[in-house]
């Protein structure tokens, strides 16, 4: 069908309208792209504590990649809910695009979790969550972390087939933080790795009890080398950190043979590889820091360039045995594990 000049004329000026209105949404979305964000990542950790140097590089790395303005804030004192809840609060009044953080205490981070939600800025738990996960009353958009009663229970799972196979047993589970959710969770894990030992062994006898044993090593190296004078027949010992490295130097130093005290934990820090190939801690799980602190960026980046909804990730609960001592102490002398 011939169009008329005028028909002609007013299609090459939708045409050239369209294509200005494209131009002009594709710029917005490329500068949306481009613009780089500011994170800030919490946490209830020290920076002496050794995992967190782990998480830091992935952090660090991630930040570098999308060329993101990114701050890691520590507490002054390792555990401090009080701190972390004064961090957030100093983290919120910033106005960041995003803040990724533990939550090791529901009641006191609710609420600045739900603050920030409602001001528009993402929150991305990582490597702790709430205690109900998704369900929580904390409206934080994904977690990206370790499964806690899962690991424990592996790692029970794990160091109670190493048990003597005769005899009675004694074991010590110390909660290195009583009420915070990740020593809880953990300690849940393990107790259910041994109450699936007591139903194998109906016949043998065990005695389980659980302690206080602090988040600092020589704190934790004190009260369970108390504990240790007091029941010399203890078979193992179960520490929810990596604390019991501590443990395994009193040992050392009272010249108690490798192995004759079984002991396990969490998280790959050097104190405990190197323990570890001495001989005297037999099972540690690893819940893979530097993906905790490498992952929430990239969840930020996908989220803001591209409207990508963050989504949970399971870093896992592999555990490292003293054949592979070696191996990821290379990789943790590099912040990578």
């Amino acid at each position: 069908m011939t169009q008329s000049p005028t028909q002609i004329c007013a299609r090459a000026v939708r045409l050239a309208t369209a294509a200005c209105l494209a131009c002009a949404a594709f710029s917005a979305s490329a500068s949306q792209r481009t613009e780089p964000p500011t994170i800030v990542m919490l946490t209830h950790g020290a920076a002496t504590n050794a995992f967190w140097q782990a998480v830091k590089k992935g952090f660090d790395d991630a930040c570098a990649r999308i060329q993101a303005h990114c701050q890691m804030v520590f507490t002054q004192t390792d555990g401090s809910i009080e701190q972390q809840s004064a961090n957030f609060q100093a983290a919120l009044a910033r106005k960041p695009d995003a803040i990724l953080t533990t939550i090791v205490d529901d009641k006191a981070l609710t609420p600045l979790i739900n603050e920030a939600r409602a001001k528009d800025v993402m929150v991305i738990a990582y490597n702790v969550d709430q205690s109900s996960g998704a369900a929580g009353a904390a409206r934080r958009q994904a977690f990206i972390g370790q499964n806690f009663v899962p690991a424990g229970r592996s790692l029970a799972h794990q160091l109670t087939s190493q048990f003597p196979k005769d005899g009675p047993i004694r074991v010590l589970v110390g909660v290195s933080a009583p009420g915070q959710n990740w020593a809880e969770q953990r300690a849940k894990g393990v107790m259910e790795g041994l109450d699936d030992w007591k139903r194998a062994n109906p016949n043998r006898t065990i005695v389980v009890n659980r302690i206080d044993s602090g988040t600092d090593l020589s704190v934790t190296g004190e009260r369970v080398g108390a504990y240790l004078t007091a029941h010399p027949d203890t078979t193992a010992y179960f520490d929810m950190g990596f604390f019991h490295a501590a443990v395994a130097r009193t040992l050392m130093d009272r010249g108690v043979p490798p192995g004759k005290v079984l002991l396990a934990g969490f998280d790959i820090v050097p104190q405990v590889l190197q323990m570890m190939k001495t001989g005297y801690i037999q099972a540690e799980v690893d819940q893979q820091p530097y993906t905790q602190g490498f992952m929430p960026v990239m969840q930020v980046y996908l989220a803001k360039s591209f409207g990508l909804a963050p989504a949970d990730i399971n870093t896992g609960d592999s555990l490292v045995m003293p054949a592979q001592a070696d191996l990821v102490m290379s990789l943790s002398q590099r912040g990578l594990r």
